[in-house]
This record gives C-alpha cells, structure tokens and sequence, in this order.
C-alpha cells in the first residue's frame, strides 16, 4: 500500500531534464537529512534544484506535523516542462534556432513506520472429507 506523507514540485525550471536525471539515483530513496547533505556537496546545478524541492517537501511534511526524521524520499521524478523556442543570429543573415528546455521536478516522502492494519485473523476451519457419492 502506496502512503504518501508530503510532497512538493517545482515547476519550469530552468533547466532540462536530461541534467537532473542522473542526480536522482544518488538520493532515491534516502533519508531526507542524508539526501539533503548529499545534495549540497554535489556542483551541479540539478542537484541545487533538488536540494530545494527536497527541502520544501520536509518543511511540507513538519507543517502537516510529522517527524521529519523518520522521512524518506520515496519518489522523485524530472519531467519535460515546455520548451522556449528563441532564435541566434548565424553567418550570412540566417538564424538558428535555441531549445531552452524546461522541467517539473517532483519529489514526495513517505515515513519508514509503516501503518499495521487493526485485523484479527481467523484460523482457518479444518475441511470435512468429503464422501463419495454411489452411483446406481
């Protein structure tokens, strides 16, 4: 069973997925104070962007009243945002075309104490052999 605590997304960031992809094997599914201070030692720009949607989800999660403590990134996503279509100035009057892309960063934690359910189970009532029937 899938129980999400907190979440938080950034949208259109200016930057393209394809450089915040690889940053989010190295935080998926860690703790979020372990994710937070991975992400402050890495250069890259993703990891800056993830560090602050990180950090919004677990001030999410404390508003909702929950331990951040016991808190893990459970998803984290980089999806295409839409492209910005501009145009360079190029050699003998032509003019070649920019994609600056775009993206939605999702991230949503989820608490390591899972919830169990309030159910007794029965035991199981012993199956009465069953007689064959005669045939005439």
């Amino acid at each position: 069973m899938f129980h999400m605590v907190a979440k938080a997304i950034h949208r259109f960031a200016r930057i393209s997925p394809f450089k915040v992809r690889p940053v989010i094997p190295l935080v998926k599914g860690a703790d979020v104070s372990r994710a937070l201070n991975v992400l402050s030692l890495l250069p890259q720009k993703g990891a800056y962007l993830l560090r602050k949607v990180v950090a919004s989800a677990a001030a999410n999660a404390k508003q909702k009243g929950h331990d951040v403590g016991q808190l893990y990134i459970s998803r984290i996503l980089a999806d295409q945002g839409p492209v910005l279509k501009r145009f360079r100035a190029a050699s003998f009057g032509r003019g070649m075309s920019l994609l600056k892309r775009t993206s939605h960063i999702l991230v949503e934690l989820d608490s390591r104490q899972k919830l169990v359910p309030n159910v007794t189970i029965k035991a199981a009532k012993p199956k009465k052999d069953a007689k064959k029937a005669k045939v005439k």
